[in-house]
Protein backbone atom coordinates (compact mmCIF):
# COMPACT_ATOMS: atom_id res chain seq x y z
CA UNK A 1 0.00 0.00 0.00
CA UNK A 2 1.52 3.40 -0.92
CA UNK A 3 0.57 6.75 0.75
CA UNK A 4 0.92 10.24 -0.02
CA UNK A 5 -0.78 13.49 1.49
CA UNK A 6 -4.02 14.69 0.56
CA UNK A 7 -3.31 17.79 -1.80
CA UNK A 8 -6.69 19.84 -0.50
CA UNK A 9 -5.02 20.40 2.75
CA UNK A 10 -4.91 23.52 4.36
CA UNK A 11 -2.98 24.55 8.23
CA UNK A 12 -4.31 27.09 10.28
CA UNK A 13 -4.46 27.94 13.96
CA UNK A 14 -7.48 28.10 16.08
CA UNK A 15 -6.61 30.29 19.17
CA UNK A 16 -3.33 27.73 20.28
CA UNK A 17 -4.78 24.91 18.76
CA UNK A 18 -2.58 23.74 15.38
CA UNK A 19 -5.80 22.39 13.03
CA UNK A 20 -5.34 20.73 9.75
CA UNK A 21 -7.92 20.95 7.36
CA UNK A 22 -9.36 19.39 3.97
CA UNK A 23 -11.57 21.68 2.32
CA UNK A 24 -12.35 19.00 -0.47
CA UNK A 25 -13.92 16.80 2.22
CA UNK A 26 -15.09 19.49 4.94
CA UNK A 27 -12.70 17.83 7.65
CA UNK A 28 -10.51 19.37 9.65
CA UNK A 29 -9.04 17.97 13.34
CA UNK A 30 -6.87 19.51 15.91
CA UNK A 31 -2.92 17.92 15.90
CA UNK A 32 0.21 18.00 17.12
CA UNK A 33 3.12 19.20 14.98
CA UNK A 34 4.22 15.71 14.56
CA UNK A 35 0.99 15.25 12.43
CA UNK A 36 2.84 17.99 9.86
CA UNK A 37 6.16 16.22 9.93
CA UNK A 38 4.18 12.96 8.87
CA UNK A 39 2.21 14.90 6.43
CA UNK A 40 5.27 16.64 4.75
CA UNK A 41 7.16 13.48 4.72
CA UNK A 42 4.01 11.83 2.30
CA UNK A 43 5.13 13.98 -0.07
CA UNK A 44 5.23 11.44 -3.06
CA UNK A 45 4.04 8.44 -2.95
CA UNK A 46 5.21 5.75 -0.05
CA UNK A 47 4.72 2.80 2.13
CA UNK A 48 3.76 3.78 5.60
CA UNK A 49 6.84 1.39 6.53
CA UNK A 50 8.77 3.79 5.59
CA UNK A 51 8.00 6.27 8.17
CA UNK A 52 9.86 4.15 11.13
CA UNK A 53 13.12 5.37 10.04
CA UNK A 54 12.36 8.83 9.75
CA UNK A 55 10.52 8.60 13.26
CA UNK A 56 12.76 6.82 15.36
CA UNK A 57 12.07 8.33 18.40
CA UNK A 58 8.76 6.94 18.33
CA UNK A 59 7.77 3.39 18.63
CA UNK A 60 6.02 1.58 15.52
CA UNK A 61 2.50 1.03 17.02
CA UNK A 62 2.17 5.02 17.63
CA UNK A 63 3.46 5.76 14.29
CA UNK A 64 0.91 3.36 12.79
CA UNK A 65 -1.83 4.76 14.98
CA UNK A 66 -1.02 8.33 13.89
CA UNK A 67 -1.07 7.15 10.39
CA UNK A 68 -4.35 5.58 10.53
CA UNK A 69 -5.93 8.72 12.12
CA UNK A 70 -4.31 10.71 9.44
CA UNK A 71 -6.15 8.74 6.41
CA UNK A 72 -9.48 7.86 8.52
CA UNK A 73 -9.65 11.95 8.00
CA UNK A 74 -8.82 12.23 4.67
CA UNK A 75 -5.43 13.54 5.51
CA UNK A 76 -3.56 10.72 3.68
CA UNK A 77 -4.92 8.90 0.62
CA UNK A 78 -4.28 5.74 -0.52
CA UNK A 79 -3.09 5.24 -4.25
CA UNK A 80 -5.42 3.18 -6.64
CA UNK A 81 -8.65 4.91 -4.39
CA UNK A 82 -11.34 6.80 -5.79
CA UNK A 83 -10.58 9.52 -2.93
CA UNK A 84 -6.91 9.63 -4.40
CA UNK A 85 -8.61 10.59 -7.37
CA UNK A 86 -10.68 12.81 -6.60
CA UNK A 87 -8.10 14.54 -4.37
CA UNK A 88 -5.60 14.67 -7.68
CA UNK A 89 -8.38 15.62 -9.84
CA UNK A 90 -9.37 18.90 -7.72
CA UNK A 91 -5.30 19.59 -7.07
CA UNK A 92 -4.53 19.54 -11.20
CA UNK A 93 -8.23 21.16 -12.43
CA UNK A 94 -7.95 24.27 -9.58
CA UNK A 95 -3.61 24.39 -9.68
CA UNK A 96 -3.71 28.14 -11.02
CA UNK A 97 -6.37 28.84 -7.90
CA UNK A 98 -4.62 26.95 -4.97
CA UNK A 99 -4.75 27.59 -2.46
CA UNK A 100 -6.91 30.87 -1.84
CA UNK A 101 -9.41 29.67 -4.37
CA UNK A 102 -9.92 26.76 -1.71
CA UNK A 103 -12.40 29.04 -0.20
CA UNK A 104 -14.77 28.05 -3.37
CA UNK A 105 -14.84 24.12 -1.90
CA UNK A 106 -14.28 24.93 1.63
CA UNK A 107 -17.76 26.57 1.79
CA UNK A 108 -20.03 24.13 -0.20
CA UNK A 109 -22.82 22.41 1.04
CA UNK A 110 -22.85 24.62 4.34
CA UNK A 111 -25.24 23.23 6.91
CA UNK A 112 -28.09 25.72 6.75
CA UNK A 113 -30.89 26.99 9.67
CA UNK A 114 -34.64 26.57 9.35
CA UNK A 115 -36.76 29.55 9.63
CA UNK A 116 -37.47 29.48 13.12
CA UNK A 117 -33.77 28.55 14.03
CA UNK A 118 -32.47 31.39 11.76
CA UNK A 119 -35.21 33.41 13.55
CA UNK A 120 -33.96 32.78 17.29
CA UNK A 121 -30.74 33.22 16.09
CA UNK A 122 -31.14 36.90 14.78
CA UNK A 123 -32.53 37.62 17.59
CA UNK A 124 -29.48 36.92 19.98
CA UNK A 125 -27.23 38.68 18.02
CA UNK A 126 -29.29 41.80 18.23
CA UNK A 127 -29.47 41.30 21.96
CA UNK A 128 -25.65 40.78 21.98
CA UNK A 129 -24.49 43.81 20.42
CA UNK A 130 -25.69 46.72 18.71
CA UNK A 131 -26.14 46.71 14.21
CA UNK A 132 -23.24 48.40 12.34
CA UNK A 133 -23.96 52.15 11.24
CA UNK A 134 -26.58 52.13 7.51
CA UNK A 135 -25.09 54.79 5.98
CA UNK A 136 -21.49 56.75 5.77
CA UNK A 137 -21.11 60.69 5.84
CA UNK A 138 -17.86 62.85 6.30
CA UNK A 139 -19.48 65.48 8.29
CA UNK A 140 -16.78 68.09 7.30
CA UNK A 141 -16.72 67.89 3.63
CA UNK A 142 -18.15 70.10 1.35
CA UNK A 143 -21.73 69.06 0.41
CA UNK A 144 -22.63 69.64 -2.79
CA UNK A 145 -26.90 69.15 -3.78
CA UNK A 146 -27.80 67.15 -7.00
CA UNK A 147 -30.87 67.52 -9.17
CA UNK A 148 -33.42 64.65 -8.64
CA UNK A 149 -32.78 61.75 -10.53
CA UNK A 150 -36.00 59.83 -11.41
CA UNK A 151 -37.36 60.00 -14.82
CA UNK A 152 -41.04 60.55 -14.74
CA UNK A 153 -42.34 57.83 -17.45
CA UNK A 154 -39.41 55.92 -18.06
CA UNK A 155 -39.85 52.55 -18.86
CA UNK A 156 -36.41 51.54 -17.48
CA UNK A 157 -37.11 53.92 -14.25
CA UNK A 158 -40.50 52.00 -13.35
CA UNK A 159 -38.96 48.45 -14.53
CA UNK A 160 -36.07 49.10 -11.96
CA UNK A 161 -37.94 50.83 -8.96
CA UNK A 162 -40.33 47.91 -9.19
CA UNK A 163 -38.07 44.93 -8.99
CA UNK A 164 -37.89 43.69 -5.49
CA UNK A 165 -37.67 39.84 -3.68
CA UNK A 166 -40.95 37.87 -3.92
CA UNK A 167 -41.74 34.56 -1.55
CA UNK A 168 -45.15 34.48 -2.23
CA UNK A 169 -46.52 33.01 -6.15
CA UNK A 170 -50.43 32.45 -7.30
CA UNK A 171 -50.89 28.87 -8.60
CA UNK A 172 -50.70 30.20 -12.06
CA UNK A 173 -48.92 28.91 -14.98
CA UNK A 174 -45.92 31.08 -16.77
CA UNK A 175 -45.99 30.78 -20.36
CA UNK A 176 -43.12 29.04 -21.83
CA UNK A 177 -42.85 32.67 -24.34
CA UNK A 178 -42.03 34.22 -21.09
CA UNK A 179 -39.62 31.97 -20.09
CA UNK A 180 -38.05 32.21 -23.55
CA UNK A 181 -37.81 36.11 -23.20
CA UNK A 182 -36.54 35.41 -19.32
CA UNK A 183 -33.25 33.11 -20.93
CA UNK A 184 -32.54 35.31 -23.64
CA UNK A 185 -32.59 38.22 -22.39
CA UNK A 186 -30.77 37.08 -19.42
CA UNK A 187 -28.29 34.36 -20.52
CA UNK A 188 -28.34 34.68 -24.30
CA UNK A 189 -25.92 35.31 -26.66
CA UNK A 190 -27.07 38.47 -28.61
CA UNK A 191 -24.09 38.96 -30.61
CA UNK A 192 -19.97 38.86 -31.08
CA UNK A 193 -17.17 40.64 -30.61
CA UNK A 194 -13.70 40.05 -32.66
CA UNK A 195 -10.91 39.88 -29.77
CA UNK A 196 -7.79 39.21 -31.43
CA UNK A 197 -5.99 36.88 -30.57
CA UNK A 198 -9.07 34.85 -28.89
CA UNK A 199 -11.11 35.31 -31.71
CA UNK A 200 -15.40 35.88 -32.09
CA UNK A 201 -16.51 36.21 -28.13
CA UNK A 202 -19.62 36.66 -26.96
CA UNK A 203 -21.56 39.54 -26.19
CA UNK A 204 -24.36 39.00 -23.84
CA UNK A 205 -26.23 41.47 -21.88
CA UNK A 206 -24.53 41.42 -18.97
CA UNK A 207 -20.82 42.26 -18.80
CA UNK A 208 -18.09 39.35 -17.82
CA UNK A 209 -14.49 39.43 -17.22
CA UNK A 210 -12.16 39.41 -20.27
CA UNK A 211 -15.90 38.20 -21.89
CA UNK A 212 -15.18 34.70 -20.92
CA UNK A 213 -18.92 34.50 -19.37
CA UNK A 214 -18.52 31.25 -17.66
CA UNK A 215 -22.31 31.28 -16.37
CA UNK A 216 -24.23 28.45 -17.47
CA UNK A 217 -27.80 28.01 -16.52
CA UNK A 218 -30.58 24.83 -16.10
CA UNK A 219 -33.86 25.06 -15.77
CA UNK A 220 -36.26 23.32 -12.97
CA UNK A 221 -39.39 23.39 -14.55
CA UNK A 222 -42.29 23.45 -11.93
CA UNK A 223 -45.91 25.30 -14.31
CA UNK A 224 -44.68 26.32 -17.54
CA UNK A 225 -47.35 26.14 -19.79
CA UNK A 226 -46.30 23.52 -22.72
CA UNK A 227 -43.23 22.45 -21.43
CA UNK A 228 -43.31 19.45 -18.87
CA UNK A 229 -41.34 19.21 -15.19
CA UNK A 230 -37.82 18.57 -15.67
CA UNK A 231 -34.22 19.58 -15.74
CA UNK A 232 -32.98 21.36 -18.92
CA UNK A 233 -29.86 23.05 -19.75
CA UNK A 234 -30.70 26.23 -21.70
CA UNK A 235 -28.64 26.75 -24.74
CA UNK A 236 -27.79 30.54 -25.17
CA UNK A 237 -25.88 29.90 -28.40
CA UNK A 238 -28.61 28.84 -30.19
CA UNK A 239 -31.56 29.82 -27.91
CA UNK A 240 -32.83 26.02 -26.91
CA UNK A 241 -33.76 23.87 -24.39
CA UNK A 242 -32.39 20.43 -23.61
CA UNK A 243 -34.23 18.21 -21.63
CA UNK A 244 -31.67 16.31 -19.04
CA UNK A 245 -34.15 14.03 -16.90
CA UNK A 246 -37.44 14.11 -15.34
CA UNK A 247 -37.33 14.57 -11.45
CA UNK A 248 -39.97 15.43 -8.97
CA UNK A 249 -40.12 19.10 -9.62
CA UNK A 250 -41.72 20.59 -6.31
CA UNK A 251 -39.81 18.75 -4.07
CA UNK A 252 -36.56 19.58 -5.94
CA UNK A 253 -37.18 23.13 -5.73
CA UNK A 254 -37.61 23.57 -2.04
CA UNK A 255 -34.17 20.76 -1.63
CA UNK A 256 -32.32 22.89 -3.85
CA UNK A 257 -32.82 26.18 -2.31
CA UNK A 258 -31.92 24.35 1.50
CA UNK A 259 -35.35 24.17 2.61
CA UNK A 260 -36.96 27.58 1.54
CA UNK A 261 -40.76 25.68 1.27
CA UNK A 262 -42.34 28.71 -0.57
CA UNK A 263 -40.05 28.00 -3.86
CA UNK A 264 -42.65 24.47 -4.44
CA UNK A 265 -45.04 27.23 -5.55
CA UNK A 266 -42.72 28.88 -7.99
CA UNK A 267 -43.15 28.31 -11.98
CA UNK A 268 -39.97 28.09 -12.31
CA UNK A 269 -36.32 27.65 -10.68
CA UNK A 270 -33.06 28.65 -12.55
CA UNK A 271 -29.57 26.87 -11.20
CA UNK A 272 -26.63 28.85 -12.06
CA UNK A 273 -23.51 27.21 -12.60
CA UNK A 274 -20.25 28.49 -13.68
CA UNK A 275 -17.90 26.61 -16.04
CA UNK A 276 -14.35 27.82 -14.12
CA UNK A 277 -12.16 26.73 -17.08
CA UNK A 278 -12.94 29.28 -19.08
CA UNK A 279 -11.72 32.18 -16.88
CA UNK A 280 -9.28 29.76 -15.66
CA UNK A 281 -7.66 29.23 -18.95
CA UNK A 282 -7.05 33.07 -18.84
CA UNK A 283 -6.61 34.37 -15.74
CA UNK A 284 -4.44 32.30 -13.86
CA UNK A 285 -4.08 33.94 -10.55
CA UNK A 286 -6.64 33.41 -8.10
CA UNK A 287 -8.41 36.65 -7.72
CA UNK A 288 -9.81 36.21 -10.92
CA UNK A 289 -12.63 33.56 -8.69
CA UNK A 290 -13.68 36.99 -7.98
CA UNK A 291 -14.41 38.07 -10.97
CA UNK A 292 -16.74 34.87 -11.87
CA UNK A 293 -18.91 35.37 -8.85
CA UNK A 294 -19.33 39.66 -9.92
CA UNK A 295 -20.39 37.49 -13.10
CA UNK A 296 -22.72 35.66 -11.22
CA UNK A 297 -24.29 38.73 -9.49
CA UNK A 298 -24.47 40.77 -13.05
CA UNK A 299 -26.57 37.91 -14.58
CA UNK A 300 -28.74 37.66 -11.48
CA UNK A 301 -29.46 41.25 -11.08
CA UNK A 302 -30.32 41.34 -14.90
CA UNK A 303 -32.62 38.26 -14.59
CA UNK A 304 -34.75 39.81 -11.54
CA UNK A 305 -34.88 43.13 -14.03
CA UNK A 306 -35.87 41.12 -17.02
CA UNK A 307 -38.32 39.25 -14.85
CA UNK A 308 -39.95 42.52 -13.10
CA UNK A 309 -40.52 43.82 -16.83
CA UNK A 310 -42.07 40.22 -18.11
CA UNK A 311 -44.52 41.10 -14.59
CA UNK A 312 -43.58 38.05 -12.83
CA UNK A 313 -42.15 37.88 -9.52
CA UNK A 314 -38.41 37.01 -9.06
CA UNK A 315 -36.65 35.31 -6.01
CA UNK A 316 -32.56 34.79 -5.59
CA UNK A 317 -30.64 32.93 -2.98
CA UNK A 318 -27.51 31.77 -2.11
CA UNK A 319 -28.63 29.55 0.03
CA UNK A 320 -28.54 25.95 -1.69
CA UNK A 321 -27.59 22.50 -1.64
CA UNK A 322 -24.43 22.61 -3.83
CA UNK A 323 -23.56 18.42 -4.22
CA UNK A 324 -27.40 17.47 -4.70
CA UNK A 325 -27.60 20.17 -7.28
CA UNK A 326 -24.63 18.68 -9.22
CA UNK A 327 -25.13 15.43 -8.78
CA UNK A 328 -28.72 16.27 -10.60
CA UNK A 329 -26.92 18.07 -13.09
CA UNK A 330 -24.32 15.61 -14.07
CA UNK A 331 -21.90 17.78 -13.59
CA UNK A 332 -18.39 17.26 -11.85
CA UNK A 333 -18.28 20.44 -8.76
CA UNK A 334 -14.75 20.86 -9.93
CA UNK A 335 -14.61 22.52 -13.42
CA UNK A 336 -18.25 23.38 -13.61
CA UNK A 337 -20.06 23.98 -10.19
CA UNK A 338 -23.46 25.67 -8.66
CA UNK A 339 -23.04 29.14 -7.25
CA UNK A 340 -26.56 30.98 -7.06
CA UNK A 341 -30.34 29.82 -7.51
CA UNK A 342 -33.15 32.50 -8.91
CA UNK A 343 -36.45 31.57 -9.57
CA UNK A 344 -39.86 33.18 -10.64
CA UNK A 345 -43.63 32.88 -10.31
CA UNK A 346 -46.85 34.88 -11.52
CA UNK A 347 -46.99 37.48 -8.08
CA UNK A 348 -50.54 36.56 -5.96
CA UNK A 349 -52.54 39.73 -7.04
CA UNK A 350 -51.67 39.48 -10.62
CA UNK A 351 -51.23 37.76 -14.22
CA UNK A 352 -48.09 37.46 -16.29
CA UNK A 353 -47.51 40.56 -18.95
CA UNK A 354 -48.13 39.29 -22.06
CA UNK A 355 -44.76 40.45 -23.81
Amino acid sequence: MLMRRARTLLVAWRGQDLVLINYRTHVSASAEPEAVRILHFFESWKPPEDLFAFMPEFSRSSVRAAVRQLQQNSFLVVKGTRDAERDADLNRAWSAWLPHGSFHFATKDTPFLSAAQASRLMQRYVAESAQPRRTKSYPHARRIALPPAHVAGDEFVRVLMARQTHREYSRASVSLGAISQLLYYTWGVTGSIDAPPFGQLFHKTSPSGGARHPGEVYLLALRVAGLPQGLYHYDGVRHRLEHLRSVPARKKAVSYAAGQEFLKHAAAVFLMTAVFPRTMWKYRFARAYRVVLLDAGHLCQTFCLVATWLGLAPFCTAALKDSEIEKDLGIDGVRESALYLAAVGVPPDKLPSSR
